[in-house]
Parts: structure tokens; C-alpha cells; sequence
């Protein structure tokens, strides 16, 4: 009988946008502001065809996108917030 292979890879920490203010609570952050950074994460157009740039947050890979449902990488997160200084 064949033995089950464990996987050795570590697995990151996902959080939902509403459940993601609890891993930092000191920072006061609320919904509505993860989802503005959300919104900002991709560079995007204005209505006069001009380019106003991301913050950044999409390049790090910390957002993941299945459907509708919207999950966070709460270390790339992390490293993100202290890099930007958001």
C-alpha cells in the first residue's frame, strides 16, 4: 500500500478584506480603507486617457482574486504596508 505524501510547502496566511484588519490591529485600518487600497492597487485610467500610477499593492502578489471573493496574503500584506508607509 502506497503512503500519502505529505506537502513540506507552507502555506500562506489568507484573510478575507473584512477579517484582514484584525491581523493589524494597531494600524486602525477599517474595511473601506483595504478596499480603497484595493482599488489603487493597479496602475489605472482617467477619463482623459491619462495613466495615474498604483500603489504598488497588485506587484506584490498579496491580492488573490477566485470569482467574486477576494483574498489577501496577510505576510505580503504586512510586508507591503511596512515598505510603503501607508
Amino acid at each position: 500500500m502506497q503512503e500519502a505524501h505529505t506537502v513540506t510547502a507552507a502555506l500562506p496566511t489568507l484573510s478575507t478584506v473584512k477579517n484582514l484588519p484584525e491581523f493589524f490591529p494597531a494600524l486602525g485600518l477599517t474595511h473601506a480603507a483595504i478596499q480603497g487600497q484595493i482599488f489603487k492597487a493597479d496602475d489605472r485610467i482617467n477619463s482623459r486617457g491619462e495613466t495615474i500610477p498604483g500603489n504598488g499593492l497588485a506587484a506584490t502578489g498579496a491580492i488573490i482574486r477566485r470569482g467574486r471573493k477576494v483574498l489577501i496574503d496577510v505576510q505580503k500584506y504586512g510586508a507591503w504596508l511596512a515598505g510603503s508607509g501607508a
